[in-house]
């Protein structure tokens, strides 16, 4: 893991906001919009993850749902 990552657990939902906004919320509570575009497999409501990302404070989104995460890699806990 390089300085820049993160290691995080979290559910996968859909944010009806404006066009909309893949998210990813912690166990703790903490809301992260995933960059576009995401892994298809990914992008599953409900879905139970444990990723490795970054998060990119040089991107801004419209939904503005959370801080822009990136996925580098991420292992599915429960579909």
């Amino acid at each position: 893991m390089n300085n820049n990552s993160i290691e995080l657990i979290g559910t996968i939902g859909y944010i009806d906001m404006g066009m909309g906004a893949w998210a990813l919320v912690t166990d703790s509570g903490e809301q992260y919009e995933l960059m576009q575009p995401a892994p298809s497999n990914l992008l599953k409501e409900g879905l139970k993850i444990s990723v490795l990302g970054t998060i990119r404070d040089d991107v801004m989104t419209i939904a503005a749902i959370g801080p822009v995460l990136a996925i580098q890699e991420f292992q599915v806990i429960k579909s």
